[in-house]
């Protein structure tokens, strides 16, 4: 039997991951090892590595240290002499005999830098987040404690009942208030540790004029409707206690009208908070032209002081102490410092890093980011992003219902349906573009409160949501849950998917769906490869992807199947110990004398680990 046409075992291959790259969090002036493996059909007979130090060009031989059956193992030294090395393989060889390796792959012609590799000198991001599992929560629509009811609404509000449906469209959507409050998250944490959740992502906590909170009046305080400061600290204890980690949610591009800073900015044009903000006489700019989220003004130095220096600004206060936040989110965080020829971005990013790090080591920083990364995402500011561009859009192009036209963060068009080689290229395209760092510590994402759900976007097919759940736990990143996709919850698009959680009404939790993300979440914290493994993409088709997680203690392949299709075959000798594995989950793959064989009736997700023989 041969191996099925278009595999790409035969394609040379590097990435930054520790078995390609000897150490991932390099400081200046040290050398790093570098390998590649080229498989001896590639027929290449020399590699070179191209880096450019202080921006000259220079090429360094690789030797030659290791060959097996079916590959050739190349090692080159690569001095890190900027905070961001750049680097390439030049193979000899080949079609043409003239070959370039770089994160989009092998090119037989000449191609620009922007996709090399990347090593940077900064930090590394806290150890901790290269295992988590994030579960992100909406706190107005999770759980409701009793205290809730003893609570007066605020005047903005429009208090409804938890079994309410929710107003999607029109001007009661951000004032619809269900009183959900953190003790009642800490009251259903046995709900999330049995999931294997290990980290918390809580959306804005501070007090505001709407249920999303992202128009906040302070950052001095927990919204009372919430609990309070209180309710924060016996959440965040009770979390530890379970070993499980709190993120809370900061906008630093705007607040809201009716922030503290803003009214009295308002009030008197002489205040210091005047320069807080973009006014030109009673008008001022506002975040998308939204008049209740004024934009900050990162020329005032008094705003960065309060933000980032002051013990008791909103980065440093809530993180401190042994019930402090483990880090932030930052809300539309490439925004923040841009406005027209103003460009204080990078300045933001690196100052609440340094701030963040000050008062609480391990401190995690995630930026939210919708589009593009690679001029804000090198990893010496937030550690790493929201991965929509790269993860959840073509994601959604592979897996979207036809029958369904979500729409992605206000695109005008309807996202395509493609096939797995497109998702294939612009995942790698979009991972090529960040340092391996940044790629690991960014949050890959099924969908999150501002987006579809997973179950509305696959439409009447339930099991494709163990596909997309199936790749969100396999991929390197961060993978993060939002509540309630879970058990199988439904919604258009952002607002609609903001429905509470269904606590106590069997009929509306799917409890497959559940446990197909329990025991994904579980092959994850068990499998080295899945957390901490490199990236080779090994096979892709209309309606099957296939792709090697490989780490020197363990490799894993990961079969994901849209539809049924043929079977894909591929050669055992370039997987060596492959037949000494087992199933991390699903029913595991086939063998036979020469190949591996991977088949699907239907939407399949398949994870298969062995130990290396290298």
């Amino acid at each position: 039997m041969t191996a099925s046409p278009g595999h790409l075992l035969d394609i040379p291959h590097h990435d930054g991951s520790v078995r390609y790259v000897s150490q991932a969090h390099p400081r200046l002036g040290e050398v790093v090892d570098l390998v590649v493996r080229v498989p001896h059909a590639a027929d290449v007979t020399s590699v070179h590595v191209r880096s450019t130090p202080d921006a000259e060009p220079k090429f360094t031989a690789a030797r030659l240290v290791e060959s097996t059956e079916t590959d050739s193992w190349w090692r080159v030294p690569l001095e890190i002499r900027n905070p961001v090395t750049n680097y390439r393989f030049l193979l000899q060889g080949g079609p043409v005999g003239y070959q370039w390796l770089n994160g989009t792959g092998l090119h037989d012609r000449d191609v620009p830098d922007a996709a090399d590799f990347r090593i940077t000198s900064f930090p590394a991001p806290p150890d901790w987040s290269a295992d988590a599992v994030v579960y992100q929560i909406f706190p107005d629509r999770f759980a409701r404690s009793a205290a809730a009811d003893e609570r007066d609404a605020p005047d903005w509000a429009v208090p409804v009942a938890w079994d309410t449906p929710v107003a999607a469209r029109g001007p009661l959507t951000p004032i619809q208030l269900y009183g959900g409050d953190l003790d009642g998250i800490a009251e259903h944490l046995d709900h999330i540790a049995g999931l294997g959740i290990t980290t918390l992502y809580l959306t804005p906590v501070f007090p505001a004029r709407s249920n999303h909170r992202y128009d906040a009046t302070t950052f001095d305080a927990v919204d009372p409707v919430l609990g309070g400061d209180d309710a924060l600290t016996r959440l965040v204890h009770a979390a530890h206690g379970r070993g499980i980690r709190v993120l809370g949610d900061l906008t630093t591009n705007h607040t809201g009208v009716g922030h503290e800073w803003f009214v009295a900015a308002q009030n008197d044009s002489d205040a210091p908070e005047r320069g807080f903000y973009f006014f030109d006489g009673e008008s001022y700019a506002a975040w998308l032209n939204v008049p209740s989220l004024p934009k900050l003004d990162y020329d005032s130095p008094e705003l960065g002081r309060r933000l980032f220096d002051d013990p008791q600004g909103a980065v440093r206060r809530w993180l401190t102490g042994p019930d402090g936040l483990d880090g932030w989110r930052i809300d539309v965080a490439n925004m923040t410092g841009r406005f027209g020829a103003q460009d204080h971005y990078h300045e933001v990013a690196r100052r609440m890093r340094a701030a963040a790090v000050d008062a609480r080591r391990d401190a995690l920083l995630i930026a939210e980011h919708c589009h593009d990364t690679s001029r804000d995402a090198l990893g010496d500011g937030w550690h790493g992003v929201m991965n929509y561009a790269g993860f959840t859009r073509p994601l959604w192009t592979w897996l979207r219902h036809p029958g369904h036209a979500p729409d992605f963060l206000g695109l005008p068009v309807v996202v395509p349906r493609l096939g797995g080689h497109a998702v294939m290229e612009t995942m790698r395209e979009f991972a090529a573009h960040m340092p391996w760092a940044t790629l690991t510590h960014s949050f890959t994402i099924v969908g999150s409160h501002d987006t579809t759900r997973v179950r509305s976007l696959v439409g009447d097919d339930a099991e494709q949501v163990d596909v997309a759940a199936g790749m969100l736990l396999t991929m390197p990143g961060i993978p993060m849950i939002t509540y309630g996709d879970e058990i199988g919850m439904e919604g258009a698009f952002g607002e609609d998917g903001r429905r509470p959680m269904p606590w106590g009404d069997d009929a509306l939790w799917d409890v497959r769906i559940h446990e197909v993300y329990r025991a994904l979440i579980a092959a994850r914290r068990e499998s080295i490869a899945l957390r901490a493994g490199g990236l080779r993409w090994v096979y892709a088709a209309d309606d099957v992807l296939v792709y090697l997680r490989e780490h020197p203690g363990q490799n894993a392949l990961v079969h994901l199947a849209r539809l049924g299709h043929a079977p894909v075959r591929l050669p055992r000798a370039a997987l060596p110990g492959i037949e000494g594995g087992h199933a991390a989950y699903g029913r595991g793959v086939g063998f036979d004398e020469d190949d591996v064989v991977l088949t699907a009736s239907g939407p399949k997700v398949e994870v298969w680990t062995w130990s290396p023989d290298r």
